[in-house]
């Protein structure tokens, strides 16, 4: 076989427990889903075509995802709709959810962190998805503007009061998650982190030394990054596998504790991205690769 990739189905583990040290871990497959591309242009108003959109999410679960990672901000609140109509009563699907940014147009986000503003944030997702709890609820941001300790106090109380099942956050760093675990056990966190940007190292080397979920958004990078013609090019096209397949690899093989979240509205992007679970790279690959940030 061609140095750069392989097929090993038992190289790199397939599943994640989030919270695997608490009453309630959730053990869930490594490959999710984001469903922030499912609603319309800017991430604001409905997708072009409705059906599409649900028939996707659909399809995620027939290939054996079984981690859906949402917000109350995508659409507003359309990406939540979507995947009641489609999946509920998620049978065996973890459904993540986040909350702390509001929305004023297409592409725009100010993050709102008052507690008020949190637990009423909880409240409606918890309606439009149509549970009792929610598997895991993200701070989508901490506010600058309030003090984290309050917003950290919001989330725990609502954990105990059973609204929330387990904690995540998003956009974070080492200190930030190190000063939310008094209020709260931190089982996730969400920063953006592809092959081409891995600023986020440091933390990342955290969640591994401390089992914390490690979720990047943004998995695929820039369009430039996945072009046919682009830096991934030449390790893909050797094994005949696609960019988008090697960025996916790269972190499936980067630490056990990261569960990518590609997000499409398209299923033959969404069979593609898939797919990547079957991609194993050699080391000599993963080192040419850790070079690209």
């Amino acid at each position: 076989m061609a140095p750069g990739l392989g097929i090993d189905m038992n190289t790199t583990p397939s599943t994640f427990t989030i919270a695997a040290d608490t009453s309630a871990p959730i053990a869930i497959n490594r490959m999710g889903f984001g469903a922030m591309r499912i609603t319309g242009p800017g991430i604001w108003g409905n997708p072009a075509d409705r059906c599409v959109a649900v028939a996707v999410l659909k399809r995620a679960v027939e290939l054996g995802i079984n981690f859906i990672d949402t917000a109350d901000s995508y659409g507003p609140e359309i990406s939540e709709d979507l995947i009641r109509e489609a999946l509920h009563p998620y049978d065996s699907i973890t459904i993540a959810t986040k909350g702390g940014l509001t929305r004023q147009g297409p592409d725009q986000w100010a993050p709102v962190g008052r507690p008020e503003y949190l637990r009423q944030a909880v409240h409606l997702s918890l309606r439009r998805l149509g549970v009792d709890q929610i598997d895991l609820w993200q701070l989508h941001r901490i506010d600058p503007q309030v003090p984290r300790d309050e917003q950290f106090e919001c989330i725990a109380q609502m954990q105990q009061e059973g609204l929330i099942a387990h904690i995540g956050l998003s956009e974070v760093n080492v200190e930030e998650v190190q000063a939310a675990q008094p209020y709260f056990n931190v089982v996730t966190v969400q920063n953006l982190y592809n092959v081409g940007n891995q600023q986020s190292e440091e933390l990342l080397n955290y969640c591994d030394t401390n089992a914390i979920g490690f979720i990047p958004w943004f998995p695929l990078g820039n369009r430039e990054l996945v072009s046919t013609d682009g830096p991934l090019a030449a390790i893909a096209k050797a094994n005949g596998c696609t960019p988008s397949q090697v960025a996916l690899a790269w972190l499936l093989q980067r630490s056990h504790v990261v569960i990518p979240i590609p997000g499409t509205g398209s299923l033959d992007h969404l069979d593609e991205n898939y797919t990547a679970i079957n991609v194993t790279l050699t080391p000599e690959s993963i080192s040419e690769l850790n070079q690209l940030s």
